[in-house]
């Protein structure tokens, strides 16, 4: 007889919570057909986790029409536990979100930010609207929506059951695994008993505590901080604090100069994160009766809240050294873990997601060489170097060390409640953006920077999106060729579109002679800055929204740009 199913455990101390907490969706275990069988069948992915990273490659999977199994040992969405865990989704995720089909569900629900204040004591020190930055001001999507994550992996949830594709298993546990040249096996222990799995490549996103790490014999580069927090989800009685906007405290006074977030998110819940001693006791910190004195010193006396959920706080800051070994690709918090200053973990998260999304699709459907898919390390690795190296210089101003961290911080708090050039240096998280990648051999020196969701005319002159040209292109490479196009470019796009796996577009600007059916207006120039060009030149772009290559004209560089792209030496005219 199997031995019996054990519950998810609690981690990161999740069982000292207070509060209602939330009503989570609950989805019933179903006998796998394996254990019915008693084969051992085989998939071409096996995606292990089904919090944020592991639902959106799985829904990004479904979208391609690509078949894959996901294994959750829960049954529910979230950590247990934990309840709305992160809360902040920046305009990149929602931009992927949006191509997925539940962007307007999650702007329905959440709550749209932009503006961000900074505090020393009673002083303003710093403030930032991400509206009136290039960076973020022609998207299609907000800089930032508030909502908590259990929401955003219900949506997930419920869109890959719209798309069908992926078998979603739920108290599924990965309890074993091997791998050889040929494929992995993966032991999977359920309520109704133990059955194996192949697959020909496995998705580790499983979360911070891993078990793929061990088994494959991945290292990782690691750094633990004493810093504490807690964390209170509340909704207030009486009176709210200020507009939607994202205030933090670097000396707050009502928490005896600790660190304070205040942010807003869905169902009117504010989310407070109080920094603690380093040696605070989760257990303590977390009571209800602690955690309404220090409501009231924050909000005053006659504050009157609901606690909908109090959770204790720590984080260590780690990332693995290869995001890829052998069968096995690991994403999200498997493969990096950070402070969650500037909403740098959940967002790298999806992005993981939707990079190794596109580059699976292309590979099972034979479009792109198998060497595509090395570049999820190089790529993503990239990324996650970059984010712990922020995160890590932001815990460093918030909790820093006797000496010259200390005399830094004072300074710059100092400097900044006078001088607006000292503003800058106040850091209570750099607010996480869609990270280049300089290292891709999929990319050539011209490419590897995002494209925004910006908007453009269709010929018909109603409004479209570079997401609605991806999906168009389905999973192909999407060429943008801007302004004139003469005879004998036109003959060879042709070519190249029967040749390669890409489809081309041409970009219509004022004055501009239409000279492809598929073409479009862009008469503000917003879709060429996105892409970041300039001239009567093209830009190559992938299905993950990223630039893989610029250039001006339609010769040989352009197909030499295709096939790099895919992971390929030279194209393959069958490829397409």
């Amino acid at each position: 007889m199997a031995a019996a199913f054990e519950q998810t455990a609690f981690t990161n101390s999740y069982e000292f919570t207070q509060g209602a907490g939330y009503a989570l969706p609950e989805y019933p275990f179903v006998v796998p057909a394996e254990l019915r069988s008693g084969e051992v069948s085989h998939h071409p992915i096996v995606i292990a986790g089904g919090g944020l990273a592991g639902l959106t490659l799985a829904c990004s999977l479904a979208r391609y029409g690509v078949a894959a199994v996901l294994l959750d040992e829960d049954n529910t969405v979230g950590v247990k536990g934990a309840s709305s865990r992160g809360i902040c989704y920046t305009q990149k995720s929602l931009e992927i979100f949006h191509r997925l089909g539940i962007y307007e569900r999650i702007a329905a629900k959440g709550v749209q930010w932009s503006v961000g204040r900074t505090f020393a004591g009673a002083d303003e020190v710093y403030s930032f609207d991400l509206r009136q930055q290039s960076a973020y001001n022609l998207s299609s999507q907000p800089p930032f929506i508030n909502i908590q994550q259990f929401y955003v992996e219900a949506y997930l949830v419920q869109r890959i059951r719209e798309l069908g594709h992926v078998d979603l298993r739920w108290c599924n546990r990965v309890s074993a695994f091997e791998q050889n040249d040929e494929g992995a096996t993966l032991t999977v222990t359920t309520p109704a008993g133990e059955y194996r799995i192949r697959a020909d490549y496995v998705i580790d996103a499983t979360g911070s505590h891993s078990p793929f790490r061990a088994w494959t014999g991945a290292s990782f580069t690691a750094r633990k901080g004493d810093d504490r927090w807690c964390i209170a989800d509340v909704r207030f009685r009486t009176q709210q604090p200020h507009a939607t906007e994202r205030h933090t405290w670097v000396q707050a006074p009502f928490n005896e100069n600790r660190a304070v977030w205040q942010h807003p998110m869905g169902d009117q819940v504010w989310r407070i994160d109080y920094q603690m001693e380093p040696d605070a006791d989760p257990q303590y910190v977390s009571r209800e009766d602690v955690v309404r004195e220090r409501l009231a010193r924050h909000f005053g006396e006659g504050c009157e809240v609901e606690m909908v959920w109090i959770g204790p706080y720590a984080y260590r800051s780690e990332c693995i050294d290869h995001m890829r070994h052998g069968r096995v690709f690991f994403m999200g918090d498997a493969a990096k873990v950070v402070s969650p200053f500037g909403a740098r973990g959940g967002n790298t998260g999806i992005a993981d997601a939707d990079n190794l999304a596109w580059k699976l699709a292309a590979v099972l459907k034979g479009r792109a060489a198998a060497a595509l898919l090395d570049t999820y390390h190089e790529e993503r690795h990239e990324a996650a170097c970059q984010n712990v190296l922020v995160t890590n210089r932001t815990t460093r101003f918030l909790r820093p060390a006797q000496g010259a961290e200390t005399l830094f911080r004072q300074a710059a708090l100092g400097l900044a409640r006078q001088y607006v050039f000292a503003r800058q240096l106040v850091n209570t998280g750099r607010m996480a953006i869609a990270n280049p990648y300089t290292r891709s051999s999929a990319c050539d020196g011209t490419g590897g920077l995002p494209v925004q969701n910006v908007s453009f005319e269709w010929p018909d002159g109603s409004a479209g999106c570079v997401n609605e040209l991806l999906q168009w292109a389905d999973g192909r490479l999407l060429l943008l060729r801007f302004g004139a196009l003469g005879r004998g470019a036109l003959e060879r796009l042709r070519a190249l579109v029967q040749a390669a796996p890409v489809r081309c577009v041409q970009v219509v600007g004022v004055g501009d002679i239409v000279a492809a059916v598929e073409h479009v207006r862009d008469v503000d120039g917003h879709l060429k800055g996105a892409c970041h060009v300039f001239g009567h030149s093209w830009a190559l772009v992938r299905p993950d929204s990223y630039v893989a290559a610029c250039g001006d004209d339609i010769d040989a560089a352009l197909v030499r740009a295709i096939a790099q792209s895919m992971g390929a030496a030279e194209l393959d005219r069958d490829c397409a």
